[in-house]
């Protein structure tokens, strides 16, 4: 692979269209900005409305003729992930790139609009059923690319079957790593079911290493600022699991640094529980009859 991989290996990505969540701040601010650098369409699905507007003004500041478009998307809202796949549908007929990149990182207890422990409804579940809602879309584009956003904190991670919603107990930072290792579990069953009906479509995961980023705070954003690297460091793993020629499905990206924590992004391990199918296929299961959303493709 080659080394010191950057947005100048990034091609031209004229007339091609990329959603990025969660991409007014952060790994997904710059993920929007270096993709619309290069001419692609850029769909920034965002909770906050005000702060995606300001976003896109900061990128138009620095790409001129950025190509932007804000669609709103709360993904610890059911409701609201369908109706920003029904407006997105409406408005294109191709999709190259599905980011699924917005997180929510060890908040008090709280639940969803529909009643989940938010860490693993948001950032599991809302990716889960937005890719749902988009797949059709994907499947009719070219070599389309879904891409979902883990952590190095998915390592530390066990799925819960048994307190998925934290009913029994809550602990902030066990939530976050299970979700994180429920996107991987994501990428892996998803793509063996894209190989089984022969879709052009394929899914990689990164994850960002130490990156200085609006979801830490006091001592660990202390930290972050001495061990850390820049949010634009911080995108290069999401940025070369989806534009990289090389890639293949379930290969996962992240910092070549010690430790993983900071530097060009490289081809990343996970952990066994991340690559069972058996654990994959259960967690689809679970995950279908939560959000009662049914992949139609494969079905």
């Amino acid at each position: 692979m080659t080394d010191n991989w950057t947005t100048n290996n990034i091609p031209d990505l004229t007339g091609r269209v990329a959603i990025v969540t969660g991409a007014n701040s952060g790994i997904g601010y710059e993920t929007a900005k270096a993709m619309a650098e290069k001419d692609a369409t850029v769909v920034m699905a965002c909770r906050n409305l005000d702060k995606a507007n300001v976003a896109a003004d900061q990128i138009r500041q620095a790409v001129s003729d950025a190509n932007l478009d804000i669609i709103h998307l709360d993904l610890a809202d059911l409701a609201s992930v369908r109706k920003f796949a029904d407006d997105f549908n409406a408005r294109y007929d191709r999709l190259d790139w599905l980011i699924n990149n917005a997180g929510i990182m060890i908040p008090p207890l709280t639940k969803t609009t529909d009643g989940f422990e938010v860490q693993f409804g948001a950032n599991h579940l809302g990716h889960f059923a937005l890719t749902g809602h988009l797949l059709e879309t994907m499947v009719k584009t070219p070599e389309a690319r879904i891409i979902n956003v883990s952590s190095s904190a998915h390592s530390r991670g066990t799925i819960n079957f048994d307190n998925l919603n934290a009913e029994q107990g809550y602990s902030p930072g066990g939530a976050y790593s299970q979700s994180k290792l429920a996107n991987l579990l994501f990428t892996l069953e998803l793509n063996r079911r894209l190989r089984e009906i022969g879709a052009n479509v394929m899914a990689t995961s990164a994850h960002p290493g130490w990156t200085v980023t609006g979801l830490q705070r006091g001592f660990v954003l202390a930290l972050s600022r001495v061990f850390g690297q820049s949010p634009p460091m911080g995108a290069l793993p999401t940025l070369r699991a989806a534009i990289d020629p090389d890639a293949e499905p379930n290969d996962y990206y992240g910092p070549a640094g010690m430790m993983e924590m900071r530097g060009y992004p490289v081809k990343v391990d996970s952990i066994s529980a991340a690559k069972d199918p058996e654990l994959a296929q259960r967690l689809w299961r679970v995950s279908e009859d939560l959000t009662q959303v049914q992949y139609k493709q494969f079905n």
